[in-house]
């Protein structure tokens, strides 16, 4: 058992410049301070207290004295003319050794800060200091320090040394052995003189004498508890789990690809005048093709003949071979519409009324996979450019914490944060393997089909077969890799986690949800869907948006209603181009002279027709519904932002990208069932399993553990205790279920038109 000492003094002069000086020699080390003692705020404001009280650092016994044997020498001097009357007290710490898995309750203010002594016992490597207390101010520091004389106890050099967190009711710091080589160390207890630090009310700026402030009562009354953190058996633990439980989704895809070869991909046999079309691995259909457009059928069907009609399609001997999706430099993107009818008639087809796939999906099938393809090799490049400098940043930012001490850096949930190595919270990052094993397992599946397609079209013509969705993989392989860089940026961000480096969290986010849409919209408008050049440029400015968002959306006005004039009209303009697919150029009616007035007239009767009159009798009712409620969701959200104005503009945003595409998907699955479609066992299957798990991981998500919205100490208010294993939070359930949430959102996509893969296209509505 270590003894200690603590002396207090007291003084009634209130003369600050002639304070009384206390100098304490021991065998190593000095202690000295001034009565009245002086502390600083802002604005030079000053806050004096006539009583002190300090903890003498500890000496060790040695074998020439005994143990109980300290010698001190307490020096007491003042240059004052005159007499000061003070008093001395020295007293002996009964409690000053800390014990495990023991309360300890005691009292501190800014003259009287506290400290102990903890030692580890021998079996345990790690421990989590527990600070709680009942009143939130006045605010103060926990501080980790090792067994050096002198203790920095004091609110100026509290953060000279060691480990230190700010703290309101709730502290918590999880030390280990291996960072005190004596295998012991002091927790230090100091009182702020101000409580702005922690959140508190900022002190006005006032001149003159009245910015002196004499004994201020800031007592806290603190509780102190050290527990063993967990051992290294549960890291093993933990990790053998969070591999384990995404390993068994390869495990349940290898059997469901076992179990559909089995039952389709062995059927290699086809009936004459019957084809064999391909999408999910391979179905059969005996539907005859005609060779001329039936009548009545719609724009696009096949005609072999040559009407007018359709597009007339070369003969198999003189197209390259089916399976051969060249990269020749020769096909740009340029040469999409090859045939000099599409460009005149693609607008008389868009105004049908009743559209069918076949009317969409006139371009070169190569051609068009190439340019999907190249959504695939941008987000690659993408990436790569974004995450390596964002590694570095969370590298650094590690370094700091680690070389400074400083815990208010980073926001993590500190009574779950196991460290390892030079990470302060492994946990939170080994959660997000799911995100990089589900998302590689995602392009696998993905591979899978495009293998199996390619492979159908070699067997077949597949140019002269009109059936099912045309197959382009390029958007789900940006997918796939959109969900791994979610898991490697949520991870990096978990490296220390905090205002200024959110949006790495959140980046990925919105192209996984935009990514989602365009997909989404490109199965039934394949020729007209965005290029990947538009729609990385659009992400580009939406994550610029978000930038700008954390910087000057707290409390600036200006911003949110430019932001909320950006988001209607940019509502607007692409309701604008979904409701008349691409075909509403203002260009058209603008390019006349402006001598010729009948520009004019032109544009009241282009407002006339597509206003006024498209409004009250919409050609198209189900695009003017979904475009409607659309605008009307949009709206709500510029208008809520522009009110309330949320401090996290990430999520914000995030939240316009998340609705939006909750709203087309359901959109379509409601316009698919009307159309008298099936929703066959497997995509119902991952629809449900899509809904389970996302009401599930978002219910862990709102169990909010942690908030760089407010200060360090306001956030640590929030931590608690792990739930899984010991060893991970809400937050990393949130990361486990969220991540296979993902997953099968993105097979509800992949595998939500398997049953039209024996329909002919001419037959498949648009919408």
């Amino acid at each position: 058992q270590v003894d200690a000492v603590r002396v207090y003094v007291n003084s009634s002069s209130e003369n600050l410049r002639y304070p009384v000086l206390f100098v304490v020699r021991q065998q190593k080390g000095v202690l000295s301070w001034q009565v009245p003692l002086i502390f600083r705020g802002l604005y030079q404001r000053t806050y004096n207290y006539q009583e002190v009280s300090r903890t003498l650092c500890p000496s060790e016994p040695t074998p020439e004295t005994r143990p109980s044997d300290q010698i001190i020498f307490v020096d007491i001097a003042s240059m004052a003319p005159f007499s000061i009357a003070y008093e001395l007290l020295v007293t002996r710490l009964e409690n000053f050794q800390l014990e495990t898995n023991k309360a300890f309750n005691f009292t501190a203010s800014p003259s009287q800060p506290q400290y102990f002594l903890y030692k580890f016992p021998q079996d345990v490597d790690s421990v989590i200091i527990n600070v709680v207390s009942d009143a939130a101010y006045p605010c103060s520091v926990v501080s980790v320090q090792d067994i050096v004389c002198p203790v920095y106890d004091l609110d100026h050099n509290v953060e000279f040394n060691g480990v230190y967190q700010s703290m309101t009711k709730q502290a918590a710091i999880t030390v280990q052995r291996k960072d005190f080589p004596g295998e012991q160390f002091f927790v230090v207890f100091v009182i702020k003189p101000e409580d702005y630090a922690c959140g508190g009310s900022v002190p006005s700026s006032i001149h003159g004498n009245v910015n002196r402030t004499w004994n201020l009562q800031r007592t806290k009354n603190l509780q102190v508890t050290i527990v063993p953190s967990i051992k290294k058996s549960v890291y093993v633990q933990a990790m053998f789990f969070s591999f384990l439980s995404f390993l068994s989704f390869y495990l349940g895809s290898v059997v469901v690809a076992f179990v559909h070869y089995i039952s389709t991909d062995m059927k290699l046999t086809v009936p004459p005048g019957s084809v064999s079309i391909v999408g999910s691995g391979m179905m059969t259909s005996s539907h005859p093709i005609s060779a001329s457009t039936p009548e009545g059928s719609s724009y696009g069907a096949i005609d072999e003949s040559g009407s007018s009609g359709g597009r007339q399609l070369s003969s198999p001997e003189c197209r390259p071979p089916a399976g051969s999706d060249t990269d020749s430099s020769v096909e740009e993107e340029s040469d999409f519409d090859t045939m000099p009818e599409i460009e005149s008639d693609k607008n008389i087809i868009r105004t049908k009324v009743f559209l069918y796939l076949s009317d969409l999906s006139r371009k070169d099938r190569r051609i068009v996979s190439k340019k999907y393809k190249i959504y695939f090799w941008n987000i690659i490049t993408i990436a790569v450019f974004y995450a390596l400098p964002v590694i570095q940043l969370v590298i650094t930012y590690q370094t700091v914490v680690n070389v400074t001490g400083n815990q208010d850096i980073c926001y993590y949930n500190f009574l779950c944060a196991h460290p390892l190595g030079v990470l302060s919270a492994f946990n939170n990052i080994l959660s997000n393997v799911g995100h990089m094993m589900l998302g590689f397992l995602f392009l696998l599946i993905v591979l899978r089909r495009d293998i199996l397609h390619r492979r159908a079209m070699e067997m077949k013509d597949i140019y002269t077969l009109d059936y099912g969705i045309p197959k382009h993989f390029g958007l789900f392989y940006a997918m796939g890799i959109a969900l791994m860089m979610e898991g490697v940026l949520s991870a990096c961000y978990h490296v220390c986690p905090n205002y200024s480096n959110f949006q790495f969290d959140t980046s990925f986010m919105y192209m996984i949800a935009g990514l989602c849409m365009l997909k989404l919209y490109q199965t039934r408008h394949p020729d007209i869907n965005a290029s990947a050049y538009s729609a990385y440029a659009s992400f580009a400015v939406v994550i610029s948006l978000a930038v700008l968002g954390v910087v000057f959306g707290k409390n600036d006005v200006w911003f949110w209603v430019i932001f909320s004039m950006i988001h209607v009209l940019a509502s607007l303009a692409l309701s604008t181009q979904i409701y008349y697919m691409g075909r509403f150029k203002i260009g058209d009616f603008l390019s006349f002279p402006l001598t010729d007035m009948g520009i004019f007239r032109r544009a009241v009767m282009v407002l006339y027709t597509d206003c006024i009159q498209q409004c009250s009798r919409p050609m198209y009712m189900d695009r003017m519904v979904l475009l409607i409620v659309g605008n009307l969701v949009n709206w709500s959200f510029a208008i809520f932002g522009l009110v309330y104005r949320p401090r996290d503009f990430a999520s914000y945003i995030l939240g316009i990208f998340i609705c939006n595409l909750l709203l087309y998907l359901a959109f379509y699955i409601i316009m698919k069932l009307r159309s008298s479609e099936k929703l066959l066992p497997i995509p119902m299957f991952c629809i449900v399993a899509t809904a389970v798990m996302w009401a599930a991981a978002l219910y862990f998500f709102f169990q909010t553990l942690s908030s760089w919205e407010e200060t360090p100490a306001e956030s640590r208010e929030k931590n608690r205790p792990c739930i899984l294993l010991g060893f991970f939070d809400d937050h990393d359930v949130w990361h486990f279920l969220s991540a296979a949430a993902l997953f099968f959102s993105f097979l509800v996509l992949l595998t939500l038109d398997d049953d039209l893969d024996t329909v002919r296209r001419d037959k498949i509505p648009v919408f």
